[in-house]
């Protein structure tokens, strides 16, 4: 069966000189080819991401994650236009595990941030939806090395859900910020443990007019809370700020312990070190995601997958059972 091939694609080499050259619009259209699922693109994509290599990974990657209502997109905005008067060039992606059942989109980001995405030195792409959050995840990887490659010398990934996305960012990122609102009275419980534990900055957003003293409290008791934890592998203690996104408060300093941590990694070896790691984790993920779409895709494997379905729901067999037998079938048809 013949291949599906789209008219508008251009050879791998005008992608990667276009990416290279810094140019917005091949930027966005080789993001498109890495996530689509179109068996030409997926062979393009790794052609170009191959080539685009060794011009990458020489950026800052600052995952963002928060409470809904938070105001991640008023911050990643001012943070954003902080740094690109700083003289940096900022991409902001996006990981949306919502997305992945509704098949939608969260293209609303770039009309939530658009004095940040009206700015030359700034680029923001929401992640593709995908079958699993570690398909998201891999392509949101492929996209963070071609903005890397395209010059961008801060990446932020945010986290649009909520639930596994904050730790598939925080395996991609070097630095992970956590933003929380003052007053809600159960702070501490209503963010799990896990992400408190992740983070190396917990900024207090929305900390002004009448906030400022509420958000004063909430600094106190997430510094607190964060004694208890053990130190993380980096050396770092984390930090605990407030901020105010939309007055533009307390920005500069994100930034200044952001350089802090950095100086902190780069001396005792663990920047290099972490890089190292979530390389090898995502060689591991993309076995994974393709193993897994080999899986499913399997003519056999499609072929008994309703009887087996039936069998498991009827407990004529175990799902133990009915798992072995897929694998089975699918280790018979290689």
């Amino acid at each position: 069966m013949k291949q599906y091939k789209p008219k508008n694609r251009l050879t791998a080499q005008a992608y990667i000189d276009g990416v290279l050259a810094g140019n917005r619009v091949l930027l966005a259209r080789a993001i498109t080819i890495i996530e689509s699922n179109l068996e030409s693109d997926k062979i393009l994509a790794k052609e170009i991401v191959q080539a685009i290599l060794p011009a990458s990974g020489k950026s800052i990657r600052i995952g963002i994650t928060g409470v809904p209502g938070v105001g991640k997109s008023t911050f990643i905005e001012s943070f954003g236009k902080y740094l690109v008067a700083k003289g940096k060039k900022v991409a902001t992606l996006s990981i949306d595990p919502s997305s992945q059942r509704s098949k939608g989109s969260i293209l609303g980001d770039k009309t939530r941030m658009e004095e940040l995405a009206n700015l030359e030195e700034a680029f923001i792409r929401p992640s593709a939806s995908g079958d699993t959050l570690g398909g998201v995840a891999n392509k949101t990887g492929e996209t963070m090395l071609l903005c890397e490659a395209g010059g961008y010398d801060i990446i932020l990934i945010e986290t649009v859900g909520v639930g596994q996305s904050e730790t598939a960012v925080h395996a991609m990122t070097d630095f992970f910020l956590l933003l929380m609102l003052s007053g809600a009275g159960d702070e501490l419980q209503g963010i799990k443990k896990g992400i408190m534990e992740m983070a190396d900055m917990v900024v207090i957003n929305k900390a002004d007019g009448d906030n400022v003293v509420m958000s004063e409290m909430a600094k106190l008791q997430y510094q607190n809370a964060l004694h208890i934890f053990p130190l993380a592998d980096s050396g770092w203690s984390p930090v605990v700020s407030t901020a105010s996104a939309i007055k533009n408060i307390g920005i500069d300093r994100v930034w200044e312990e952001v350089l802090n941590y950095k100086k902190l990694v780069d001396e005792n070896g663990y920047f290099e070190k972490n890089r190292n790691e979530q390389q090898i984790e995502w060689m591991y993920s993309n076995v994974n995601e393709e193993l897994k779409r080999l899986f499913y895709n399997s003519e056999l494997v499609k072929s008994k997958l309703k009887d087996i379905e039936t069998a498991v729901v009827s407990t004529k067999i175990s799902p133990v059972k009915a798992a072995q037998q897929l694998i089975d079938a699918f280790k018979g048809a290689l």
